[in-house]
């Protein structure tokens, strides 16, 4: 296994920056304010032909015990206790400040060998930062700008000696939340993109947390912990996944900060990426108007969706309040009719195991494929039932039916009056489909085509 490389540093010296520079996209948040970055996100690094898994941390800080900040430096600890290497960030700009030195102290006493990097040199500037660094103690440091790229050569050669003997990839466990192209087949080999999403405070990432058994992703009673879309590694009975936990999303009239647009644009990027969509609402305020309208997001990308009912142990009338749900669903949801609806708690984990074969479920009906000679008798006999309504005193046709794709179902109706075909009978023709074929749950999309006349010369 190749090795692994964290960036540590205090709050805004370019950690993140240079993590999108290792690993060759723009995958972490990147502002001027001051500790962006809260959960550790991975990364498949290289620089030349050196691969390797890079972490991006937290800012460190020096925080009390139970504060937010607190949980923040704990995430760093569990990165760099997984790490073959740190690299210590510095802002040569601003030279050597109290908090560089009290952590580098903190790194000196950990057995993880450090590398000092002095960030924001570009082209040669701010050498009495370099020099100031010199009294942290963490041997030579490396002039850097992350922004530029520049120094990169020397940070090859301070990494290559923590090469390992086997240079396996390490691109399953890359944060590839923006580069994923699905094909029309599904391959069992092949990791399925889940992504966790919803609104603020709904237990977003205590539901991650609780699926992975571990407290990867920083949680807590403060809204809007999470600001990256984190994706992460992981396997349910012998399939692979990988879950993207996302920010969440708010009313577009209430996002006013710079930092809160970025983090918006990032999760409707993991919606638009993903494969299952699993949308947390929180069961004591029940299904909100903004929830809808997460919804609509994700079945408008094509996306398969699972609703997931947290905290539902503090409900107490559990019958009505399903009701409720599943008659605003009914009434504000009507395309992806049938969607599952999971209820648990993440907190305590009850019937938090019900949530997975859920998904597995809307995952192969979002997979499905029907033959097209039984595509054809079926729109046979439903026209045959309910004949489409004349247009301009002319029998509308629907001549032949196909299956374009999978993931979602795209149907392809070749007709003699395409434009005259009224929505009401689109729909009438959805729902059969839905109802007949058992598509429960997913986004249905049927194209209409004029069919070619035999009797016209080409």
């Amino acid at each position: 296994m190749t090795f692994t490389v964290a960036i540590i540093g205090r709050p805004n010296v370019g950690k993140s920056t240079l993590f999108n520079r290792l690993v060759g996209k723009r995958l972490a948040l990147v502002d001027d304010t001051p500790g962006v970055t809260r959960d550790r996100r991975e990364g498949s690094g290289r620089i030349a032909d050196l691969n390797f898994l890079v972490i991006d941390t937290a800012g460190l800080e020096d925080a009390s015990t139970d504060s937010l900040e607190a949980r923040m430096r704990d995430q760093t600890e569990r990165a760099l206790d997984t790490a073959n290497v740190a690299l210590m960030l510095i802002d040569a700009r601003a030279g050597v400040t109290p908090m560089d030195e009290h952590f580098a102290r903190w790194l000196r006493q950990h057995d993880t060998p450090t590398v000092l990097v002095a960030n924001k040199c570009e082209r040669g500037t701010s050498h009495v930062g370099v020099m100031e660094s010199y009294r942290l103690g963490l041997g030579d440091p490396i002039p850097f700008s992350a922004e530029h790229g520049e120094g990169l050569s020397d940070l090859f050669e301070a990494l290559l000696p923590f090469e390992a003997v086997s240079a396996d990839t390490i691109a399953d466990l890359s944060d590839e939340t923006a580069a994923v192209e699905f094909g029309n087949e599904d391959d069992p080999t092949a990791a399925i993109q889940l992504a966790i999403i919803g609104r603020p405070n709904v237990g977003k990432s205590t539901l991650v947390n609780r699926l992975l058994g571990e407290n990867r992703m920083l949680t807590g009673p403060e809204a809007g912990i999470t600001r990256d879309s984190i994706s992460i590694a992981w396997e349910y009975k012998g399939r692979p996944f990988r879950l993207v936990d996302t920010a969440g999303l708010r009313r577009r009239s209430r996002v006013t900060q710079k930092l809160e647009y970025l983090s918006t644009a990032d999760t409707q990027r993991a919606i638009r990426y993903a494969q299952v969509v699993v949308l947390v609402i929180d069961a004591t305020q029940g299904l909100e108007r903004q929830d809808l309208t997460i919804a609509r997001q994700a079945t408008d990308e094509g996306r398969a969706l699972v609703l997931a009912v947290n905290k539902w142990d503090l409900v107490e009338d559990r019958a009505t309040t399903m009701g409720a749900i599943r008659d605003r669903l009914q009434t504000s949801l009507p395309q992806v009719r049938g969607v599952s609806v999971v209820t648990f708690s993440a907190l305590t984990g009850r019937s938090i195991s019900s949530l997975l074969p859920s998904v597995m479920k809307t995952y192969e009906i979002w997979n499905t494929r029907i033959p097209t000679g039984e595509l054809n008798r079926w729109l046979a006999a439903l026209t045959q039932h309910h004949p489409p309504p004349m247009a301009k005193g002319r029998r509308i046709r629907l001549r032949y039916m196909t299956q374009a794709k999978a993931r979602p179902p795209t149907f392809v109706i070749f007709i003699n009056q395409p434009e005259e075909l009224a929505v009401s009978y689109l729909r009438y023709l959805t729902n059969g489909l839905r109802d007949d074929f058992g598509l429960d749950g997913v986004p249905i999309r049927i194209l209409t085509r004029r069919g070619k006349n035999p009797y016209v010369d080409p």
